[in-house]
Parts: C-alpha cells; structure tokens; sequence
C-alpha cells in the first residue's frame, strides 16, 4: 500500500525535530471513508429536513439577517472553502471580533472562544448549546469540502500562525465532529493538545475509529460537554 506522510514535533537531545510517519489513509479506505460520508450526509439531510425548516423559522424570527452562515476555512491540502452554519450571531459579529480578542477562554491566537459571547443572538445561544448550529455542514460533507469526522476546520487567520508541526492536520479532510470534540471541545484550551489529538486520529484512521468517534458525538451533544 502506498503510504503517506504525517509530521509531527519531537525533542531529541534539546533540539526540536520533525517526525515523519506514514498512517495508511489509501486505497480503498478513503472511498470507505467517502461513500460513509455520503451516506450518512444525505440521510440525514432527508431525516432532519423538518428540524432545518423550524430552526430556520426561528432563526428568522429571532433576529435580522440570513438563515445561513458562510464563513472561509481551510481544508484538506490547504484549500480555502466555505462552510455552513445557522447563524447563531448578530450581523456585525465579524466586524467586532478584533475588539473582543482579550477575552477569549483561550491563551492562544489560534483558537478563540468567548464563553458569554455578547454577539450570540437569543435563537443563538441555543442552537451552540445543542449544536443545531452545526447541522448545514452536512452539505459540505456533500460537496466534498469536508467529512463527518476529521480535524476541525480552522480560519485562514489562525493559520498564518502556525508552525510546520501543525500542518499535519491538513493531511485530511476536516470534520463536523472529531478527536477534539469528543475529547472535551471548549474544556481544552492548549493549542498542542488539539494538534496532538489529530495527530494521533489521522495516524490511527479506520472506518472503526470514525464510527466510535460518531456514536462518542452523540451523548457529548447531549449533554452539552464543553458548548458555548
């Protein structure tokens, strides 16, 4: 089988060095992966379909502006894309992000969360506590953008500040859900833990490892582990 390059960060007598290993994410595999996205993205869409229309009513209702929120990340190989979201914020909420930075829960650029975000609109709040929120993805899962599970999808300004360890998580698709979700979400504040965490996914990947992370998603959503 032909095998791929991960990197990674190791300490080696006081100096930082890359490791290169090689998971088997190939063959037929990755069109296991593929037709499991697929499969599940467009159930899903069909099953949920009533759900959609009544949090888009809310939506609506709740506050002006879109239904849907498009936003660019990056994916896989470091193609921009755009995902879908509900919009779960005011319509100015890009234009005051710089002012809100400080009060990030995060000590760390690369990641930020607030955890009473005063640009969460009512509707909002709820949808990130179910993460309803979250559901439109399922048409980038369609388009190929991104899968069910995988790292999660990072802006293009937290990218620019990354080191040539965290590229790895550009070796696959991103995901709706993933090692850091399951793992604990907003609980885990250190970047190098996330990276970590996918790191060790994508080394580890099988179709088994993406079902036990989807059926670990479920009671996490329920619960509401780590939701802001």
């Amino acid at each position: 089988r032909r095998a791929r390059v991960v990197r990674r960060a190791v300490w080696e007598d006081g100096r930082m060095l890359v490791e290169l290993t090689a998971p088997a994410l190939t063959g037929w595999e990755l069109g296991a992966k593929r037709l499991m996205d697929l499969t599940v993205a467009t159930l899903g869409l069909i099953v949920l379909s009533p759900v959609l229309l009544l949090v888009a009513a809310a939506i609506k209702l709740d506050s002006r502006g879109p239904v849907f929120f498009r936003q660019r990340r990056i994916g896989r190989a470091g193609r921009p894309f755009k995902i879908f979201k509900f919009r779960s914020m005011t319509t100015d909420a890009e234009r005051r992000l710089a002012e809100l930075r400080g009060q990030s829960l995060y000590g760390d650029d690369r990641l930020f969360k607030l955890p009473r975000d005063p640009r969460i609109t009512r509707v909002g709040r709820w949808l990130r506590r179910t993460s309803l929120d979250e559901l439109p993805q399922l048409i980038n899962v369609l388009r190929g953008e991104m899968s069910l599970v995988g790292p999660r999808p990072p802006l293009p300004s937290e990218v620019e500040t990354y080191d040539e360890p965290h590229y790895c998580r550009f070796d696959v698709k991103p995901g709706m859900t993933g090692p850091w979700q399951v793992a604990g979400r907003n609980l885990i504040t250190d970047f190098e833990t996330v990276i970590r965490l996918e790191w060790e996914y994508i080394r580890d990947w099988s179709v088994l490892l993406d079902l036990k992370i989807l059926l670990r998603t479920i009671p996490v959503v329920v619960r509401g582990d780590g939701a802001h």
